[in-house]
């Protein structure tokens, strides 16, 4: 019978953190549709965040490509005083990366709602 408990237990915490987690990235994250996306990232620093073997298949005209893996090391190629816009195969690696700039202080954050698998404007390809 503890055994059950304790694993509601680690199941109600899990739910909660993550429900924390959820209204804290409203606060500061801002998911764009495609067209909101569009309109904003010529005046960014627009950033794929996919490993480079994804970006070489193909990415959107003007990234760069600064993967989740590497980010901590080289922040300093990033400006905090400008708007990031940030894309991965879909949102997941897009919140952990855009968490990551939150804090250390980025403020202007976006992601592409659904990422780089639901994009259907330009490509470039290495």
């Amino acid at each position: 019978m503890f055994v059950l408990y304790a694993v509601i237990a680690v199941i109600l915490i899990f739910g909660v953190l993550s429900l924390v987690r959820h209204f804290q990235q409203k606060k500061y994250l801002n998911v764009l549709t495609q067209e909101e996306f569009i309109k904003g990232y010529r005046r960014a620093q627009l950033i794929d965040i996919r490993e480079p073997q994804e970006f070489d298949r193909g990415y959107i005209r003007g990234a760069r490509n600064l993967p989740l893996t590497q980010m901590k090391q080289r922040l300093v190629e990033l400006r905090p005083d400008k708007p990031v816009y940030l894309y991965g195969q879909s949102n997941g690696r897009s919140k952990r990366a855009a968490h990551l700039l939150h804090k250390q202080n980025f403020q202007e954050l976006y992601i592409l709602d659904g990422g780089f698998k639901k994009w259907t404007g330009k490509v470039d390809f290495k």
